[in-house]
């Protein structure tokens, strides 16, 4: 993303009610669009951007535009810039995925910083855990998930086991991996 000039933004994106926390401290430029902060949470965490989501910033609802509901007031997340709705470092607000599921995301802005020229931003530079698998039921459908693939003796083990492509390590986490993606998503951007 060419803002080489513009403040960083240090934020800190917590899956809200995981129980050991799951969340990504990521850095963006300040110009960095919400449909753009949209992808690279996706990315960061791991969703696969099939459903649809909503940021809520101070009362207000931004997202996809869709005429079909613009009685609910939701503006475009694609002409708004983060700089524009954050007054500063300790700024939270909220990002939903998946609205059937309910992915609820605090966002919190810890740091404003001065651009690195030497990096190359969107950067996710911590994380904790692996994102859960989509369509699993939010985060109550996510700690039964767990509950049966962590015991062979559950039901319906072997074919949530198969679901998720036959294994999965709640604990895993790969930063580089991340990375690759968000610069190839964002190259040139």
């Amino acid at each position: 993303m060419p803002a080489r000039k513009q403040p960083i933004y240090q934020l800190k994106v917590a899956l809200r009610g995981s129980r050991p926390p799951i969340w990504r401290r990521i850095q963006v430029p300040s110009t960095i669009t919400l449909a753009q902060l949209h992808q690279v949470i996706q990315t960061s965490m791991g969703w696969y951007n099939c459903h649809l989501h909503e940021f809520e910033i101070q009362g207000q609802t931004y997202g996809q535009p869709m005429p079909e509901y613009d009685e609910f007031g939701i503006k475009d997340e694609g002409r708004i810039r983060l700089d524009k709705v954050i007054s500063g470092e300790k700024f939270k607000f909220s990002y939903i995925y998946d609205m059937g599921d309910g992915w609820d995301h605090q966002i919190l802005v810890e740091k404003i910083l001065p651009p690195d020229p030497e990096v190359s931003y969107p950067l996710c530079v911590k994380g904790k855990r692996a994102c859960p698998p989509e369509d699993c039921g939010g985060i109550w459908g996510y700690a039964e998930f767990l509950t049966t693939i962590q015991d062979p003796s559950q039901d319906d083990h072997d074919s949530m086991l198969e679901w998720v492509g036959g294994s999965f390590d709640p604990e895993a986490f790969d930063l580089e991996e991340i990375n690759r993606q968000l610069k190839h998503e964002f190259a040139g951007g």
